[in-house]
């Protein structure tokens, strides 16, 4: 569905049935240079089984209108003027790479507006290499194949997403190009930016107060879970309810453990949110 957020047209994939605000509200955020559709099984999956489910275009991505934010903050921002404009008081946020720092940074400074976050190959810092930042600038088709190379831990993901036998790295390939050729120039050079950029996500981490769930790959290069020490940290010290789900798979979670990747988010947003108390688990 077509949001006015701002007064731009934002799009919003509503799982295969009309979205229902009266239901728990559910919210998926993509990463760099991609779009809703990663969320394809997951989200139809959350609409079929009792959640109002809205799975987002960010500004200058494939339908929604730009332009394209340039910090993470203000796609926070951003996140909760369309949830104004939707009539959601509360939801369960989950996010992917780039999306899960946006979900971060929308559960502390917006503490009333998440009921849970789930964060899927996260890292902080997200830092990205010079040589990377470049290639996004002045040689975007080298740094898509580069990016999505280094998404996939295997060449043939069994069971994948949308069914086995799909050519996981062939399918992100033309997302991450449809992306780029219906953005703004140096799309993918903005998104990276914004990560490499965001420097508040551990003092951030320090004031969440809703329930957290960390899913990493266990052969994620991108954002490798040694990545995710940091924030978990930041949680424990903060008295965060948290815990650490770890898949067989690499950046590319949804695509590759896509039944696995379901149940963890699946599981995590029904529970009920409960106080706040240091809790792990791997």
């Amino acid at each position: 569905m077509i949001v006015d957020v701002r007064g731009q047209p934002a799009y919003a994939y509503t799982g295969g049935k009309p979205f229902d605000p009266t239901l728990p509200s559910a919210v998926f955020i993509h990463g760099a240079e991609h779009d809703h559709s990663v969320w394809a099984l997951q989200t139809r999956y959350f609409a079929h089984h009792g959640f109002g489910v809205l799975a987002l275009d960010l500004p200058g991505h494939s339908r929604s209108a730009g332009p394209a934010l340039h910090r993470i903050d203000a796609m926070a921002d951003w996140l909760a003027a369309l949830l104004d404009a939707t009539g959601i008081a509360r939801a369960f946020v989950a996010g992917h790479s780039m999306g899960s720092l946006i979900a971060l940074d929308f559960a502390a400074r917006y503490p009333a507006r998440a009921t849970h976050i789930a964060l899927v190959a996260t890292a902080v810092p997200m830092t990205v290499s010079d040589a990377l930042l470049d290639a996004a600038r002045e040689r975007e088709t080298e740094a898509i194949a580069m990016v999505n190379q280094w998404s996939h831990s295997t060449l043939a993901a069994k069971p994948s997403c949308p069914a086995p036998g799909f050519w996981l790295q062939g399918m992100n390939q033309r997302l991450m190009e449809r992306v780029a050729a219906t953005g703004e120039p140096h799309l993918f050079h903005t998104d990276f930016s914004a990560c490499n950029d965001y420097a508040d996500g551990l003092e951030r981490a320090a004031q969440v107060r809703c329930p957290v769930r960390l899913i990493v790959g266990k052969r994620d290069v991108m954002t490798p879970p040694r990545a995710t020490r940091a924030l978990a940290d930041a949680f424990r010290q903060s008295n965060a309810k948290f815990d650490v789900v770890t898949l067989d798979a690499g950046h590319a979670l949804m695509a590759e453990q896509p039944d696995a990747t379901l149940d963890a988010l699946y599981t995590f947003a029904a529970q009920r949110p409960v106080p706040t108390q240091t809790q792990t688990q791997s």
